[in-house]
Formats: structure tokens, sequence, C-alpha cells
């Protein structure tokens, strides 16, 4: 096997799962057992101190439970959740996907983490650009994933090839260290990016490589002129001291010499508060691991119903459950599966959020674009806050 990675066919086949569930299986055959149960995924909590998640990796999860004797309910692809909120719920005759548990929350639980962490980072940033670099992070074979939830979350775009043709835009990106440390002088690199690079590709110049920040800067200005969009710090942290003043230098001589326009774009181990702190000076972020090796949100899919009877594990609320959102103040609670929500508090209206997709193996609604749940996202974490990090 040239990489260690789990074949489409395997993953269908129910090959990557948890031996018990294997082991599930055949002790229910023994007993002649294949109950019809419904099963519910949701998080009891949120990780990193987070207060709300975005909902993703519907698409995925959908693909391998297509053509399955199963009906599947969920909240659209990238609506916003809390804690304890159901998110999805499975139903069918148990055996049709009991070796799929394991494939199905994987599916769920990174891209939610992803999805979530881009949109906190999108959310911090205002109206900033934030673009996804973390590819290199991770293993090559799961980047599409990565960068379409970063995509759908908030970032503006994706910086890998493979990526970007899967939700239809084109890559974005600036230059490397290796350009310039290849050609050995840094003017000469600009000109020849810029001389090179795509048309669409916007003119950012690395300025950190052999000089001084705001003296690489100046050189940029000077070589690309008008051209010229921003430059890029991606300082090491070994070299950053105060990174605000840093900064603050390089906008101070732009400025005395004309060069208003041209932006500051920042990289290099970003997270949300960093862009938070540094948003004074920043024009644009390029974020990397923090959104590649997000926290996964930690689903469970538990058995709620059997047969039609409300059973459940202890610790577990029996039953299925419809949750509800008042379009108003943007508060969310579980209630029973037949039964109507309460008012809410505020007055004003509430809204079901599970929505059927799948019945009996068969896709029921037409699937949005990425572009479309990115907006979707951004409509509903308008007017939230990122709240102070956990200790």
């Amino acid at each position: 096997m040239p990489f260690h990675i789990a074949s489409p066919e395997e993953i269908l086949q129910g090959k990557v799962t948890d031996v018990y569930f294997v082991n599930v299986v055949k002790a229910l055959r023994s007993l002649r057992l294949n109950p019809r149960v419904a099963m519910e995924v949701r998080a009891s909590s949120l990780p990193a101190g987070w207060t709300w998640a975005i909902f993703a990796g519907l698409e995925e999860a959908m693909e391998i439970l297509q053509g399955r004797d199963v009906d599947l309910f969920s909240m659209p692809e990238g609506t916003l959740f809390r804690a304890e909120d159901t998110v999805l719920i499975l139903e069918g005759r148990y055996l049709e996907f009991a070796v799929l548990e394991t494939a199905l929350l994987g599916l769920l639980c990174q891209a939610s983490g992803v999805a979530t962490k881009a949109a906190r980072c999108r959310l911090a940033a205002g109206d900033r650009m934030v673009l996804s670099f973390g590819a290199r992070r991770m293993h090559p074979s799961i980047t599409p994933m990565i960068e379409r939830n970063a995509f759908i979350g908030g970032c503006d775009g994706v910086s890998v090839v493979a990526s970007a043709e899967l939700i239809g835009e084109k890559p974005l990106g600036t230059m490397s260290h290796s350009l310039m440390i290849c050609v050995g002088d840094e003017e000469r690199a600009f000109l020849a990016f810029d001389a090179s690079a795509d048309s669409y590709i916007r003119r950012v110049a690395l300025v950190d490589t052999f000089q001084d920040e705001k003296f690489g800067a100046l050189t940029a200005a000077r070589a690309l002129g008008d051209k010229l969009f921003a430059v890029r710090l991606d300082t090491p942290s070994s070299r950053r001291g105060d990174f605000l003043k840093i900064m603050r230098e390089v906008r101070w001589e732009l400025d005395l010499r004309g060069f208003e326009k041209v932006k500051i774009f920042l990289s290099g181990g970003l997270d949300e508060y960093d862009i938070l702190r540094y948003n004074p000076y920043a024009d644009a972020y390029g974020v990397g691991t923090s959104i590649s090796n997000a926290p996964v949100v930690d689903y469970s899919l538990d058995v709620v119903e059997v047969e039609g009877e409300p059973r459940a594990k202890r610790g577990k609320l029996s039953g299925k459950k419809q949750t509800w959102r008042c379009a108003s103040c943007g508060r969310s609670d579980i209630v029973p599966w037949e039964k109507e929500a309460p008012s809410c508090p505020c007055g004003g209206v509430r809204e079901p959020l599970l929505r059927k997709f799948l019945s009996a193996g068969k896709l029921v609604q037409d699937l949005p674009s990425s572009q479309d749940i990115r907006g979707y996202v951004l409509g509903q974490i308008e007017g939230l806050a990122i709240e102070p990090p956990s200790q």
C-alpha cells in the first residue's frame, strides 16, 4: 500500500470500524435480531471552552449511507449549534449501518471542528482576509476535506490546488521562502514572482527572509509599485519580539513613503486570539495549524428508540428529539420529536432545524454548494463574540 489510508471502498464496506461493532453484529445475528432503531448524534460538551460550533461533514456522511435502507434527518450543513443539541437522527434496521458508526462519527467530528475553528478566525478577523494555509500540517489524503471545511467555516480561500478544485474556487497563496533563498536576492525574487504568477494572484511579497521587515517591505514596494497588494510577515517566533511594534514600524514606513494602499498580511502560528491582538495593524491572515489541526467536536451516536419505544443508556435522554431555534434571539431547545416547541421567552418564532435528507437511502433534498454553505455560516455568526481562551 503506497499510502497508509483507507480506500473509499473499505470505508463504504464498513472495514473502517471498531471491532466491537463487528462483535455486536455477530451477536445480534446469533439471536436473529435486527431491530429498527433511531439513533441521534449530539455533543454533550464542546472543546476548548467553545460556546457554539458549526455542524459540518454531512455531505460525506450521507455518501456512506446512500443506497442503504435508512432515513436520515439532519441540521443543514453549516448550522450553528450548541452543546446538547441533536444535530442528526438516523433511523433504520440496526444491521444496515452498525459497522459504519466509526466512520460516520469520524467524518462529522473532524469536519465540524475545522469549520468551527475557521468560523472563529473569520469572526475575529472581521472584514479582513483569512486564507487557509494548513494543508502541510495534515495527511495529504484529507487535505481537500480540511480545506473545504475551512472554506465553508469562513475562510476566503484555500491554498491547495486539489482543494480549490473541489469547492469550485481558484487556489490562493503568496510566495515562499524557498524562492527567496534559491534566488538569493529579494528584489529579483519579487520581480520573478510578479512576472510568472497567474494574473488572478494578488501580488503579496514575503519580506522577512533576509532583511528587517520594514526594509524588506520598502524593497518590495519600490520593486512592484502599484502591483503590490500586500507585504507578508511570516517572522519566526525567535525573531518576533514585540510583533505589534514590528507591524507598526512596517505600516509607518510604508505610509511615510506613499505606499498607504499596501496591506500587511500575517502568517505563522496564528489562531483567533492572535488575530484579535494583531487586528490594529494587520489587513489579512494566513491561518494554518490552528484550523487544520482544530479540536474535534466530540459527537456520540446513541440509540434512543428501539422499535418505536423510547430507550437509551444511562446519562442519555430517551426518544427522538427535534432541535428548535428561535429566529429572533437564537436560543435553541431540544423537544420530543412529536411535540411542538414551547414559545420562546423572547416572543420570537421558532423553527425546527432537523430536516429529512435521506428516505430509504435516497437523497430527498438538493445539496447546497460550498459557497452557499459559507454564506449560511457567515449569516449565523454575525454579531457573535469570541470568548476568552480557556485556561
